[in-house]
């Protein structure tokens, strides 16, 4: 896959992974805030971004990119929680993050 069909790819992927799948569910509990009620707010916060590191380490085939997509999702996304980046921001700092995984992945050796 060329820079820009897994950069690609990796937006489509964002899209699902923060909509669809991340659902009404995730998107309330994984806030400190506001969490549910008897459910732990960071294991709900975990739970979303590992969804993100699946889906990039699977498009760059670089596991590495995964986990290093997953706690940097996590920061970001707590970071919106608690009040410190809006929501153009974290969105913003995701698009980057992918547009960073596309080029290291493909200055790799598969």
């Amino acid at each position: 896959m060329n820079r820009k069909t897994t950069f690609l790819a990796m937006v489509g992927a964002h899209a699902v992974a923060d909509y669809p799948l991340q659902g009404d569910f995730l998107a309330k509990g994984k806030n400190r805030n506001a969490p549910i009620p008897g459910v732990p707010w960071w294991q709900l916060l975990s739970a979303h971004a590992a969804i993100h590191g699946l889906f990039v380490g699977i498009i760059t085939k670089r596991p590495m990119l995964g986990m290093a997509e997953a706690i940097i999702h996590a920061v970001t996304d707590d970071a919106k929680c608690r009040g410190r980046l809006s929501y153009n921001q974290d969105q913003a700092i995701h698009i980057v993050c992918k547009t960073v995984w596309a080029i290291l992945a493909k200055d790799k050796a598969p």
